[in-house]
């Protein structure tokens, strides 16, 4: 996916000829090269900028997928990066990424092959995110930011050209989402009165590292309503319970708070511990509700909901009592507290996880120095 040979530098080198990148740029959309978006294309002494900023072997596999036989690559995770229009500098962010999903786990079980429509989530934290200009503020969810939009990006290249996951050959997601674009934020750290997502999980504030999972849904939470802690928790617990959100037997996901709320938590004396708490309380539907859905029972192979008439289910002897609450969210665990936004209004969201449950987020240190 690079060219052997690269036009002269310098001030004094010509400008490249237009016609010859737009050339380029359809060889790789012809070959499938591509996520539907024109990509940069990539020659070998550009590729080496980015080997440049790790100290990895360009052959070091950093995700297997045997059942595909395919393997991603330093070398080949480099020239996606560039392929998604990432500086060299954000190399080392893409690294950590893709070193996080291996420590995830979802990826190499087929879960990007779902029909679901799963998609990579990255979260960034410490000082890399200052010094490549990584938003954190305002919009976060959306566009104008290069080092949000390339690194999210350059996960999903990598797993198209890198583990073969194209759409309509193994990619079998039956609508898909547009995180499978990109989907990729940093932390409003300067923001927020608690301490930040890796600083919870082990690394030192001052550390640059790297969150990553595989996502089904970003959801929007409008809560402009309420001061009290209690009622916007019951808030996020609902979004997360809904039962259209119920593929498996319980729920866990990410709560992306703005600034806002999290500010008004804080006040109140509530820690993240706290507002995990309770959501974790609030996080039920009774066994009436969940039998108006049909997912009243869990399957017995899968874990999955479904009715309890259908021959694979367990757990399907109703409770006397049908109004009797159903715990879905079992334990502080499967909630992580993220503070992003701009500190402007009462707007939050949830991130839906595929799993696994009840456990800390998979996060990677940023190498500093290639």
């Amino acid at each position: 996916m690079s060219s052997a040979e690269d036009p002269p530098a310098g001030d004094d080198a010509p400008l490249a000829d237009p016609a010859e990148v737009r050339r380029a740029m359809e060889y790789y959309a012809e070959r499938g090269w591509t996520d539907g978006l024109p990509v940069v294309p990539v020659t070998e002494s550009y590729l080496a900028e980015f080997l440049a900023a790790t100290a990895r072997d360009p052959g070091e596999v950093l995700i297997p997928m045997p059942h595909l036989n395919k393997n991603l690559t330093v070398r080949l995770a480099a020239i996606n990066a560039a392929l998604a229009g990432c500086l060299p500098e954000y190399f080392p962010v893409v690294l950590a990424a893709w070193d996080s999903f291996l420590k995830d786990g979802m990826v190499t079980r087929s879960i990007w092959q779902s029909t679901t429509g799963t998609a990579g989530f990255v979260v960034v934290n410490g000082p890399v995110r200052g010094r490549i200009g990584l938003n954190c503020r305002g919009n976060v969810w959306g566009s104008g930011f290069r080092a949000n939009a390339t690194i999210g990006r350059a996960i999903r290249l990598g797993a198209i050209n890198g583990l073969g996951l194209r759409p309509h050959v193994f990619d079998q997601a039956t609508q898909g989402t547009p995180a499978k674009y990109s989907c990729c934020i940093g932390e409003n750290e300067e923001d927020s009165p608690w301490p930040a997502l890796h600083a919870d999980n082990g690394f030192g504030a001052d550390d640059s590292a790297v969150a990553a999972t595989v996502i089904r849904s970003v959801l929007h939470i409008e809560a402009r309503h309420t001061t009290v802690p209690e009622q916007l928790a019951a808030d996020f617990a609902d979004s997360f319970c809904r039962t259209g959100a119920l593929v498996r037997a319980r729920a866990s996901g990410y709560v992306v708070l703005n600034p806002e709320h999290a500010r008004l938590l804080d006040k109140a004396g509530w820690t993240k511990q706290d507002l995990r708490r309770a959501i974790a309380e609030h996080g039920v539907r009774s066994y009436r509700q969940l039998a108006a859905a049909g997912k009243e029972a869990v399957a017995g192979g899968t874990g999955w909901r479904l009715p309890a008439s259908h021959p694979d289910a367990v757990e399907n002897t109703p409770p006397q009592d049908l109004d009797s609450p159903v715990q879905l969210i079992k334990s502080i665990d499967a909630i992580h507290i993220v503070v992003a936004g701009a500190p402007n209004a009462g707007v939050s969201s949830i991130v839906e996880t595929f799993g696994p449950f009840d456990r800390p987020p998979a996060m990677t240190r940023v190498e500093e120095n290639g």
